[in-house]
């Protein structure tokens, strides 16, 4: 089982290739009520520390895909080993990748220069090879895929809007799903495939909505104080965990080097709970990252952690 821990990039002149190659991070995990997934990619090599209590191990999953310099590679989290994903052309990935629900695709998002720079949404064999265009305009920025493998969903910038679109697998006209002022990102599908979560800024805050896979009945998830990112729902469909960055940070923003929280609640509403408190933001865990047996998450952290003495 593998699972995608990384970042999908929203602030677009902050995010771009490049800047993010300069972090040290660390690909972390913590033990969740109810969580899973098949993938995970992170930003950075992963360091796994299975001494600590809270960190995700290999019997949770048995593999990580982790973005590093515009390439994609993947973390045997038995024996450490890393391996280079070939990915042909595309060598200029960002951290917006995400894995198809049955394992056999990964969306890449690659800053083309056939399309000056811009970041652009491809479909590839999880275990190598040329990727596949999917979408005509960029930026575009992937977030996820349909349980049925049939449609992607992806952020666009158009006309100096940030909105969610889908697209389907075979590529075509993109259709947009959301046109509310302000910044609508991070979308991602139910299991059940009869929802999208997404987080949008149109109140004056990031929040946490939901809408059908057409766009209609779009309804708030939370109303609180935080600025809430990412959401990303557990395989079994029942819970959300997802970014929380202070209410001093600006709502279209997120920034990373911050304090936030990692929180989790019901998929359809309801108290929430703090499963880490890090320093973070920006590449956390801006696309899914559940473990496949819904009891773990993993996510970037860029907070310091004391050395501990080899045994």
């Amino acid at each position: 089982a593998l699972r995608s821990v990384g970042c999908v990039v929203l602030l677009r002149a902050a995010c771009e290739y490049g800047r993010l190659q300069r972090r040290q991070v660390r690909v972390s995990g913590v033990v969740v009520d109810g969580i899973s997934g098949s993938h995970a990619t992170g930003d950075d090599l992963p360091r796994i520390d299975r001494r600590h209590p809270r960190r995700i191990d290999a019997q949770q999953a048995e593999e990580l895909i982790y973005n590093r310099n515009g390439k994609l590679y993947r973390f045997d989290l038995a024996d450490k080993s890393v391996t280079e994903i070939n990915t042909d052309f595309a060598t200029r990935i960002n951290n917006d990748h995400a894995l198809s629900f049955d394992g056999k695709q990964l969306g890449i998002s690659h800053h083309s220069a056939e399309h000056g720079g811009k970041s652009m949404v491809y479909s590839m064999p999880v275990g190598g090879g040329k990727p596949k265009l999917l979408t005509k305009e960029g930026p575009s920025y992937l977030h996820g895929w349909s349980p049925d493998g049939r449609f992607l969903l992806f952020t666009g910038q158009r006309n100096d809007e940030l909105d969610i679109y889908k697209i389907s697998s075979d590529g075509g006209d993109e259709i947009r799903l959301t046109t509310a002022k302000g910044v609508d990102d991070g979308s991602e599908v139910t299991p059940d495939g009869k929802s999208i979560v997404f987080n949008s800024s149109r109140t004056g805050k990031m929040q946490l909505w939901k809408m059908n896979t057409d766009g209609s009945s779009q309804t708030n998830i939370t109303d609180d104080r935080f600025n809430n990112w990412f959401p990303h729902v557990s395989p079994d469909g029942t819970s959300i965990v997802y970014l929380s960055f202070m209410e001093d940070i600006a709502s279209g923003d997120h920034p990373f080097y911050k304090p936030v929280y990692l929180r989790q609640q019901p998929t359809e509403g309801g108290p929430s709970r703090i499963i880490a408190y890090l320093y973070g933001g920006q590449g956390t865990i801006n696309v899914n990252s559940w473990s496949p047996d819904n009891q773990h998450v993993a996510f970037v952290s860029n907070s310091q952690i004391p050395k501990v003495a080899a045994q």
